[in-house]
């Protein structure tokens, strides 16, 4: 007998899944072993800070576009009002999207932020506030991340839902056309 073969879904963009996952674990895997290891903490602020920072621009700049299709930004009007702007890809776009590339976005941008606050809640175990520093930027980091493609994620599901909206109406009004052709013998 032969089973049927089931064909998983491989990642799309192994690039940039790569570099997704790389940063992130880069900066924490840093912090870790420096602050274990190596007592300078003007060494390990400054290289955490920039493999944070360097993570959050390639979140919000690459990978967020490329896995999920969405990314997002702040600008200063001519008021000096700081408006928050989002972008998703359209219905059609979202729904052709890799299923598991936005998984891996998804749980690594929750993941390292949890890590994070792990990290925050020894420093504050072990009487450490500069650590602390360290890791309240890297957190904040990846938190403005989270509430970005959150936000960008809302737009997405209304995008999602109305292109499916918009199919089901489509079909419907093909369907009782067709019907009603048939029914009056009209071709």
């Amino acid at each position: 007998m032969d089973r049927p073969q089931v064909v998983a879904e491989n990642y799309a963009n192994p690039a940039t899944c790569l570099f997704h996952v790389l940063f992130k674990a880069g900066a924490l895997a840093f912090y870790i072993l420096f602050s274990l290891f190596v007592k300078s903490f003007v060494i390990i602020f400054v290289i955490t800070v920039f493999l944070a920072a360097l993570d959050f621009w390639v979140v919000k700049n690459v990978s967020g576009r490329i896995l999920v299709g969405m990314r997002w930004w702040n600008e200063i009007d001519d008021e000096g009002n700081s408006v928050w702007k989002f972008e998703c890809l359209d219905g059609e776009s979202l729904a052709r999207m890799n299923k598991k590339d936005a998984w891996l976005f998804w749980w690594t941008l929750y993941l390292a932020a949890a890590a994070w606050i792990v990290l925050g809640i020894f420093s504050l175990i072990r009487l450490e506030a500069d650590y602390l520093l360290v890791v309240g930027v890297c957190l904040s980091l990846s938190i403005a991340n989270i509430v970005g493609f959150t936000k960008c994620n809302k737009d997405a599901k209304k995008n999602i839902r109305s292109y499916i909206e918009g199919h089901a109406q489509n079909a419907i009004t093909t369907r009782i056309t067709s019907t009603l052709q048939s029914a009056f013998g009209v071709i």
